[in-house]
Formats: structure tokens, sequence, C-alpha cells
């Protein structure tokens, strides 16, 4: 049976937990940030994406300036409690990526032998 309440093990990355963000309606991966267990907290607290910077050492909430945020529909844990997904609602225009795109991941990369 699962744990309604898994502890997310944050020991293992220093203290962070790679939080993947994917939209609810279609499945398509959004973004990856980082989560301690403050902004984890934050997070199931007000049910919006919080993340922690590791460049600027602080919490952010996505969408709190672009006004695109991230309502969280559901959340779950890998096999070994490490790692998070966040199914989502992106409030406001959309626009998820911080270069103004829907999804961070917009750069492809050739596979050698790749189909064409």
């Amino acid at each position: 049976m699962n744990d309604p309440n898994p502890s997310i093990d944050f020991a293992k990355m220093d203290g962070l937990a790679p939080a993947i963000v994917q939209d609810a309606a279609n499945g398509d991966i959004l973004m990856v940030g980082f989560v301690n267990a403050e902004s984890y907290n934050v997070t199931l607290k007000t049910g919006y994406v919080t993340f922690y910077s590791r460049t600027r050492q602080k919490l952010w909430t996505k969408g709190e300036t672009s006004g695109n945020r991230l309502k969280v529909l559901s959340a779950a844990t890998d096999c070994d409690n490490d790692t998070l997904v966040f199914k989502v609602f992106v409030e406001g225009d959309g626009l998820v990526c911080h270069e103004g795109t829907r999804s961070c991941f917009t750069k492809n990369i050739a596979i050698p032998g790749e189909a064409k």
C-alpha cells in the first residue's frame, strides 16, 4: 500500500531533491528544479510549486513575478523517495520557461542513428 505522506530523502543530495514539473492535462515535462525540506513544505501548504534556488540560495515560488504559477494537482515520489514529480495546472499565459516558452525542454539533441 502507498504511504500517503512519504518522507523525502533530502540527505542524498545535500539537502535537495529534484522536482519534475509535468503538465497534468497532457503530460508534457515543463521544467525541473530543486526543493529542500522547507520549499517542499511550502509547496504542500500553499498548493503552488516552490523551489530552492541553488544560485540565489533562497526559496522562490515559480510565477511570483511572471504570474505563471504552478498549481499542484498531484504529487508523487519515486521508489527511492529522493525525486518528486508535481503534476500541475499552469496559471497565467502558460509560459513556464524564463526564455518565454511553455517548456524549458526545447533544445533537441541529435541522436546518432536516429530514424529521420
